[in-house]
């Protein structure tokens, strides 16, 4: 599934939160005193990516990565998301995230 994120300057991301039942993304051009958007994904199943990353490019996952994530979770989510990030090496990662739902919010959310 690919992720209907809205047009904005999305740049940095990180992963604001995670209690078990809910991962939560917050993005914006610069996370130091608020983000914009934040992407909320329930009952997270699978996760692959680092903790913050730049410039996802968001796509279709693999059928290798389905696979993959029904081999790890026992079946195939409801929601998976795939994108390519800079994780702060000389390479982009490869990121992979497996949930029961998803929603997407903008809005200004400081951060405390």
């Amino acid at each position: 599934m690919l992720l209907p994120i809205p047009e904005g300057s999305w740049w940095d991301w990180t992963v604001l939160g995670h209690d078990g039942g809910r991962l939560t993304l917050a993005a914006g051009h610069d996370l130091t005193y608020h983000h914009g958007l934040e992407v909320v994904l329930t009952d997270p199943l699978y996760g692959r990516c680092p903790m913050s990353f730049s410039d996802p490019e968001f796509r279709l996952p693999t059928p290798e990565e389905r696979a993959e994530v029904a081999r790890a979770v026992g079946q195939e989510p409801p929601v998976l998301v795939a994108f390519e990030a800079d994780g702060g090496g000389t390479e982009p990662v490869s990121c992979l995230i497996a949930a029961e739902a998803w929603a997407v919010r903008r809005g200004h959310f400081p951060h405390r």
